[in-house]
């Protein structure tokens, strides 16, 4: 079909080729093509009557998908299929149907439709589809219906009518003579005076008391059960919505040369309803009472004809009435496809459908005119939206209409057009939950609902029944916005009586950010949940960035949350585009500060000072978070062996005498252990508890010492206080430690130790965890041929590439136990020498006496190392390791 807006675009027509293109719905055709076929087996059952008011009816098909998916162009292309199958795209498969006569019939309902006296308008249209393809008078209906239009009409023609409403078409005419032959027909039959036929009233008096009186007659012009009594009720709208179960009964009754099935297409079915759906309610009777005719129904909303609640307001509901239209078994009331085996979602075009419709809308000699970098630009701001598609191609013509080559950047743009056609049919209640909840990622009913500041939530419940909103069920917030609407209600001026000020998004904004906050607190004072703290950091550090809020609220408490379970998922929300490198606001402060201790995983310790210095350098964190940007450098610190450094950070934050001041005297008892104070390390851990993680500190004590039993017993220790505590990471830390230290004792032990430790740290971020336990497990292969020096090899530039200085002594120490145990005297020299190399400034300086003692050579000179227990004992503990690995292995 040529597109005419794209043809009147241009003073020459004849070098722009543009048409209608169709894509992607041959799903959809598929299951329409299967409902009819269904329903012709139906129909043409010995057992089907169409008569029959009380069995369920499955004679309806539903689309349903937000404003400019696509229903309207699905249906005119199944209309034309319907009507000559030349029409069939190629990629639509031919039906099974054969030597059956389907009438397609569309209706555009369109926002008229909220008038009753549309519904004639419904009515005539299908008469007038079978006046054209039958050709022959409906005697029953075709009375009824002259009398109501008598009597609703009085002084205006049918045929003035069906000529003024542009109903006429090329047969226009066919329906008042073929109602008028009916009349006709009747007198006839009837053997009415003639002053009797003049007036269609009194015929059909005359044919109802004939009916009464069980004439024959009477009877071959009007056979259904219940003619009489719709022949001479009151001729009003309400008796003209059950007049279709007159013309269903002559649609039965027509000759087989003439037979007929016709398929209804009911297009825009969201302009028919209201507060009290009394149209909808005249529709529903249409389809009830027409069992042999086939609706396909699209809208913007799933039909709730199957809801029980509508008991009283439609005539016939209840899933045992529609079955088709019911939530199937196990189906969640708002799941995608949802509303049953005969309620079909239509969803977005894919990225190559999108693509391929831009290419084939707009042609030039046969070639697309728009390029594929324009294409790809409208692509990804459509969201799959077939509307956004059109409007970016009226903008296309529009600014090359303007003398002006389009540019891809011309399409980076979002269309008010898009908001008002979703805006059109919502209340003023749902409006307002819409544009806040345009501004969360994702939400619920009551954080949509509290978002907009509303006291109740309706119409947040009459929101997400709309198919612009999507329901992921397993996610923490299940509904969130269709990617398209929320860009353009963000981005774009809707133009509408009641849009928002700056001032208006700006409290909506805070509105929002304060709704998460109060779902966080309230879910963690019950039960700590780590994914919903995420979720709520992720949504809230955006919402606090992109509307400059400056009071951050409970995402200060939210990031110490994060920070203290060691996890490590990315919580910063993605950099805005446009927007100048560096934080500009205290949210972007505390965002980028996240960003960069979760990121320190997966880069260079250097690199993270580095940022956290710049992070510090704006003044935007005060009081605790700035600590804990000092913390945290001073961590880095101590990971890439800057211990000076690490000692004055770790000083100013315990001076503070903060939240985190329990972490930096862990932090300056692992440094002075780190110096070889051990002393010094063991008066600190009485001032520790479970926030300095003071088993944890004892168990890096006793480790150097060799004494494994009390090292174990700490470890464990660290292991089940993180556990009551429900500290993932730290859970793992201490697991992974206890499997360390097990592995110079016991191999079969620290065998299973490791498999637990890695089960910890599976859903985890920890990599300087995960590299220590590969330690462990070289420790546990130690003496055997198990490949360990080639391993530590390799595990020795893993940790040279992330900036992990302090793990570098152990390794060498793993690799000096394992030498010593084979007594490879030469390669544990050169293993002694690396980490003299290693541990020249002092630090680890400890590893260099447990590495000599391991091979029973001297006690190295060089740095004072102030031991809990005479150096004679260290040695010898160490010693007695080496030799009951030998044993082992001997055994």
């Amino acid at each position: 079909m040529t597109d005419l807006r794209a043809l009147f675009s241009s003073n020459d027509p004849n070098s722009l080729s543009s048409s209608e293109a169709f894509t992607n719905r041959q799903y959809q055709w598929g299951l329409v093509a299967a409902g009819i076929e269904e329903h012709l087996r139906h129909i043409g059952a010995a057992a089907f009557d169409v008569e029959d008011l009380e069995s369920p009816r499955n004679n309806v098909i539903v689309f349903h998908g937000v404003g400019g998916v696509g229903k309207s162009t699905l249906l005119r292309k199944v209309e034309a299929v319907l009507t000559a199958s030349e029409q069939r795209p190629p990629q639509w498969g031919a039906p099974a149907w054969a030597g059956e006569k389907l009438l397609p019939v569309r209706v555009d309902l369109a926002r008229s439709a909220s008038t009753g006296s549309d519904f004639e308008r419904v009515v005539l249209t299908i008469r007038l589809a079978l006046a054209a393809s039958v050709g022959l008078p409906l005697p029953s209906f075709d009375l009824a219906l002259r009398r109501y239009w008598d009597a609703q009409h009085p002084g205006e023609p049918l045929e003035e009518y069906v000529r003024r409403t542009g109903l006429v078409g090329r047969f226009g005419q066919m329906l008042p003579q073929q109602m008028q032959a009916a009349v006709s027909e009747a007198v006839t039959s009837l053997q009415l005076p003639g002053l009797v036929g003049a007036a269609a009233g009194q015929v059909t008096t005359a044919l109802v008391q004939a009916l009464r009186e069980r004439r024959e007659r009477a009877r071959a012009l009007a056979g259904c059960a219940r003619a009489a009594a719709l022949l001479e009720a009151e001729p009003d709208l309400d008796a003209l919505s059950f007049y279709p179960h007159l013309l269903a009964w002559e649609i039965s009754q027509l000759p087989a040369k003439k037979a007929v099935v016709p398929v209804v297409l009911l297009d825009t079915f969201e302009d028919t309803s209201d507060r009290h759906r009394d149209v909808e309610r005249l529709l529903q009777r249409l389809v009830w009472l027409m069992p042999n005719v086939f609706f396909v129904i699209s809208g913007r909303n799933r039909l709730p004809w199957a809801d029980e609640a509508l008991q009283g307001q439609l005539d016939y509901t209840g899933p045992a009435a529609w079955p088709g239209l019911a939530p199937q078994s196990g189906q969640p009331a708002r799941a995608a496809g949802q509303g049953g085996a005969r309620q079909h979602l239509i969803g977005d075009f894919s990225p190559p459908d999108c693509d391929a419709y831009l290419a084939r809308r707009l042609t030039h000699d046969g070639q697309p005119l728009l390029s594929p970098d324009i294409r790809a630009v409208i692509t990804e701001r459509s969201h799959g939206l077939p509307l956004h598609l059109d409007l970016a191609v009226a903008r296309f013509l529009e600014i090359r209409r303007a003398g002006r080559a389009p540019a891809p950047a011309d399409f980076d743009h979002t269309f008010p057009a898009l908001i008002a056609r979703t805006l059109s049919d919502l209340t003023a209640d749902e409006r307002h939950v819409l544009r806040s909840a345009s501004l969360l990622d994702a939400f619920d009913l009551e954080l949509a609902t509290d978002a907009a500041g509303l006291t109740h939530q309706a119409a947040a419940r009459r929101l997400i029944e709309r198919p612009m909103v999507v329901e992921d069920p397993h996610a923490i917030w299940p509904y969130h916005l269709h990617g398209a609407i929320r860009t353009a209600l963000g981005t774009a001026d809707d133009h509408t009586e009641d849009r928002w000020t700056p001032a208006d998004w700006q409290r909506a904004a805070e509105r929002a950010l304060a709704a998460l906050g109060r779902q966080w607190q309230d879910t963690h004072a019950v039960v700590p949940r780590r994914p919903l703290l995420v979720a709520c950091l992720r949504q809230g550090l955006r919402l606090a960035r992109d509307h400059h809020l400056e009071d951050l609220a409970w995402l200060t408490e939210a990031a110490f949350v994060y920070t203290d379970d060691s996890v490590w998922e990315p919580v910063a929300p993605p950099a805005q585009a446009g927007t100048r490198p560096g934080p500009e606001t205290p949210a972007d402060a505390l965002a980028e500060l996240l960003a960069v201790i979760a990121r320190r995983q997966h880069e260079h310790r250097n690199l993270t000072v580095e940022r956290l210095t710049e992070v510090l350098a704006t003044g935007l964190l005060t009081g605790e978070l700035a600590e804990l940007a000092l913390y945290y450098r001073a961590k880095a610190h101590k990971d890439t062996g800057r211990t000076d450094a690490a000692v004055d950070g770790m000083r100013q934050v315990a001076d503070a005498s903060g939240r985190l001041a329990p972490r930096a005297r862990r932090g300056l008892a692992n440094l002075a252990r780190i110096r070889g104070d051990f002393p010094a390390a063991m008066d600190a851990v009485p001032t520790l508890g479970w926030t300095g993680r003071h088993h944890r500190v004892l168990g890096h004590i006793h480790l150097p010492h060799g004494d494994m039993v009390r090292t174990v017993d700490a470890f464990t220790a660290a292991r089940s206080e993180a556990e009551e505590h429900n500290a993932a990471g730290e859970q793992a830390i201490a697991q992974t430690l206890l499997a360390l230290a097990t592995a110079f004792t016991d191999p079969a032990r620290a065998d299973d130790e490791l498999v637990l430790a890695q089960q910890f740290l599976a859903p985890l971020d920890q990599r300087a965890t995960t590299l220590l336990a590969d330690v462990a497990a070289l420790v546990r292969d130690a003496g055997t041929d198990q490949d360990v020096t080639d391993r530590a090899s390799t595990l020795r530039t893993e940790i040279r590439t992330a900036g992990l200085a302090w793990l570098t002594p152990l390794l060498e120490t793993a690799l000096a136990f394992h030498h010593a145990v084979r007594e490879a005297t030469d390669e544990l020299a050169a293993t002694i020498d690396r980490l003299r190399e290693a541990t020249a400034t002092g630090d680890f300086a400890y590893y260099v006496t447990v590495a000599a003692a391991m091979g029973d050579l001297p006690q190295p000179t060089g740095h004072a190392i102030r031991w809990l227990d005479d150096v004679e004992i260290v040695r010898a503990r160490w010693r007695a390791l080496v030799t009951a690995r030998q044993h082992r292995i001997a055994a």
